[in-house]
């Protein structure tokens, strides 16, 4: 066991020397399902599947039912609830000013940071990712192209998927081509420019793709066309084909660079899916926005040849453990407020195994909540919404109070997976994960000292949350920050 131990420490030893650079590529609202490697039978994801081949792939990787919470977590290493992140909009996504950021802490270790797409933790100046620990920085607002909510959550108006005004560094620039080929295209340029001069790089691709409005480039649905999906499903699909036509690509780019023994890749996705899961879902339960296993769920795929050995790991592991595994692997030093706040634990030991090794992992609970009480309602009371949409879990059992999650858009719809329950109390139902991944049948009955104990562990973790839900009655400005900088700077 000293051995082993003696053995470990020298590797990480040389990690942190080598100081890898490191690509992180999320995509929005591409579900666990949505992959041709995974099993579904229509979309076609060559190069994403080549990436996993090549990779360490966590195949229990929970995050957040909705995007704005999983973004914070990535980032902080803690639950998003601590962050004050409850909701995608009404101030209700931005990201705590005292939360400290994987980024600031990578800066101040010598690395370049760039971040190129989605943001969505504040669209005010203070909390913009500049702020935040990026140099370099290329995105749009709000959740969306396009969007735009009362208060201080929007994008530049009438914004296009097509040639996109963007705001880089500051200024904001008319593109001409697709979204997401200008998202990969940018942070190429970057990406070659860093590598050039040497410097240890952490680029951010963040893409708004295949979230709704589902708009593909003609050619790219063209490929879904005839099958019976209907026009979203087709859309969808097409603008996931062309994600993994950029990831091919990028990974192209980094081979002929000479870079790619040095960069370690991630690729995930941010919470459950939405048009893809009707066409096929992996066998779970419930689509993005609900606290079921198909809302939580995430591919967590990392590359890192010739030091990571490509295999599936059974672990159960979280967002939360992004921040931790990265600050290790690069020997990067946490600040006081960062080490306080990382709740996730370092992936590094199930990275770094052989195939076949056994590596101790203890068992964790890991909480979800769909958030969003009031829908598009300012100042109502998270108790009313305590029990709507939540969720705690092991490695085994799942004890789940479904609710009526409203949507994206604050609509007090209830989606087939989230019927039972109400904000008034719980109506808790356990699955078994080991035996019904897909969590068809309630348990609870047969189980009555587990889902105590999972209460008491829920209601222990809500008093911990409520006093760091810092956005829940806060006033938004007047009119959206990058309307009001589009209009200063171009006059428009």
């Amino acid at each position: 066991m000293r051995l082993l131990s003696g053995l470990l420490l020298c590797m990480l030893a040389a990690f942190a020397a080598e100081r890898p650079n490191i690509i992180f590529i999320l995509t929005d609202d591409q579900g666990y399902g949505d992959l041709s490697a995974h099993g579904n039978p229509v979309l076609k994801t060559p190069n994403i599947d080549k990436l996993r081949s090549e990779s360490v792939r966590f195949t229990d990787f929970q995050v957040s039912p909705t995007c704005s919470p999983t973004r914070s977590a990535l980032l902080t290493g803690r639950h998003e609830f601590k962050n004050g992140v409850t909701h995608t909009i009404l101030e209700r996504e931005r990201m705590a000013l005292g939360a400290a950021t994987l980024t600031e802490q990578l800066q101040k270790a010598g690395y370049r940071t760039g971040i190129f797409g989605k943001w969505h933790l504040g669209d005010e100046a203070e909390y913009q990712p500049g702020k935040r620990g990026f140099d370099e920085v290329y995105i749009h607002g709000a959740g969306g192209i396009g969007q735009s909510y009362p208060g201080s959550c929007g994008d530049v108006p009438k914004n296009s998927y097509y040639g996109p005004t963007l705001l880089h560094n500051g200024k904001f620039v008319k593109t001409e081509g697709y979204c997401t080929d200008e998202f990969f295209k940018e942070a190429t340029k970057w990406i070659e420019a860093e590598s050039a001069a040497k410097r240890p790089f952490y680029a951010y691709i963040a893409t708004n793709a295949p979230h709704a409005p589902y708009n593909a480039r003609p050619e790219d649905a063209a490929l879904y066309e005839g099958k019976g999906l209907g026009k979203d499903t087709e859309n969808f699909f097409g603008m996931l084909h062309n994600i993994d036509q950029n990831v091919g690509q990028l990974m192209a780019r980094i081979e002929a660079l000479g870079i790619a023994k040095d960069t370690l890749v991630v690729f995930m996705n941010d919470n459950g899916g939405t048009a893809g899961v009707k066409v096929f879902n992996a066998g779970m339960r419930g689509p993005k926005g609900t606290p079921f296993m198909g809302g939580i769920r995430a591919m967590s795929f990392w590359r890192w040849p010739e030091r990571f050995q490509p295999a599936d790991v059974k672990a159960l592991a979280a967002h939360i453990d992004f921040s931790p595994t990265i600050l290790e692997l690069t020997g990067t030093p946490a600040s006081d407020q960062m080490k306080s706040q990382i709740e996730g634990r370092s992936l590094v030991p199930l990275l770094t195994a052989k195939v076949g090794q056994d590596i101790a992992w203890p068992d964790r609970t890991l909480f979800t909540h769909v958030g969003r009480w009031g829908n598009m309602v300012k100042g109502v009371d998270p108790e009313t919404g305590k029990f709507s949409g939540t969720s705690v879990r092991t490695t085994r059992w799942h004890l789940v109070s479904a609710g009526a999650a409203g949507g994206a858009k604050g609509k007090a719809k209830k989606s087939a997976a989230a019927t039972e329950g109400n904000s008034s109390g719980p109506k808790w139902e356990l699955f078994d994960l080991s035996s019904d991944y897909g969590e068809t049948t309630d348990v609870a009955a047969q189980h009555p000292e587990v889902v105590a104990d999972l209460i008491a562990k829920h209601d222990a973790w809500w008093k911990e949350c409520r006093p760091l839900m810092v956005n829940e009655n806060v006033a938004g400005p007047a009119e959206n920050p990058f309307k009001v900088m589009y209009r200063e700077q171009m006059g428009k």
